[in-house]
């Protein structure tokens, strides 16, 4: 299907950007990779009057040090960041995740700002995202401000991303010396995640010192399994981590599609959990 008619602009550096998107108000779009938006236009599911391309920005893209904290630019395409030493050493669950995502065209195309901003709950990234406490960078007419990724994603497609605003990029603290794994049920390779786990493990004297688990695609926005990663903290055998895994859906509210109902995502979150905790703590 033909997209509906939009001014188009290429703007070289973030001020440049913002000031586009502040001129046009609510009626302008930020193309960064493409892979989300694009299928919305086709399908006129979304009508913007002005797409502002952020693809030729260089400061959007790049991984770099700040102390205990890695930071991505949020025009890093999947391929980077799942390709990147520092992401790999310090952030490996980004890593792993990434590298589930879609297929090898959409991540050389797609980037780590455009899916944590397109905030669809059957993201992969979003949950990691939460697990890993990220902090999202945006920045805007008002100047710059940082939102922990607990309180960016508001909704079904909805962050706290004003309109005039632009994510510029993603600070990961690291996470060397936590065991990590990312596990998900999908139909074929290029589909969403009808639900998926992220777990991140602390090791000490033997337990499991912290742990933190979430959930994508089991509501509105990522969740974190807060009773679940209560349930595995100080516990060293694999009946806590049975336990666990018999509340991770609690709380969530997971939706009915062509795919899934309610209860069976509920189930999956179960399995995928156990799963996920059993192989990021060495058990599975």
């Amino acid at each position: 299907m033909i997209p509906p008619a939009f001014e188009y602009v290429r703007p070289t550096s973030v001020d440049e950007a913002v000031r586009a998107l502040a001129d046009a108000g609510e009626e302008a779009k930020v193309l960064a990779g493409g892979q989300s938006l694009l299928p919305l236009l086709r399908l006129r599911l979304a009508f913007p009057e002005l797409l502002v391309d952020v693809g030729r920005v260089p400061e959007l893209r790049g991984v770099r040090e700040d102390g205990d904290t890695l930071v991505i630019g949020a025009m890093t395409t999947h391929h980077d960041v799942v390709h990147n030493l520092l992401v790999r050493r310090y952030a490996g669950l980004l890593a792993q995740a990434t590298a589930t995502v879609a297929d090898p065209a959409v991540r050389h195309r797609g980037t780590l700002g455009g899916s944590l901003a397109h905030a669809d709950p059957a993201g992969d990234l979003p949950a990691v995202a939460l697990a890993l406490d990220a902090e999202l960078v945006v920045t805007g007419p008002g100047g710059r401000r940082t939102v922990p990724a607990r309180e960016f994603f508001v909704d079904y497609l909805q962050s706290a991303l004003a309109p005039d605003e632009l994510l510029v990029e993603v600070r990961v603290p690291k996470t060397d010396g936590w065991d990590f794994h990312y596990e998900k049920f999908h139909l074929v390779a290029q589909s969403w995640a009808v639900v998926g786990v992220a777990a991140l493990v602390r090791r000490a004297d033997g337990h499991i010192a912290e742990a933190r688990i979430a959930l994508t695609n089991m509501g509105s926005t990522p969740l974190r399994a807060t009773t679940a990663e209560q349930a595995l903290t100080g516990a060293d055998a694999a009946e806590a981590v049975e336990r666990a895994a018999q509340v991770a859906a609690e709380g969530t509210r997971p939706s009915q599609d062509l795919f899934a109902s309610p209860e069976y995502r509920e189930h999956l979150a179960r399995v995928l959990t156990r799963r996920a905790v059993l192989t990021a703590s060495g058990m599975g």
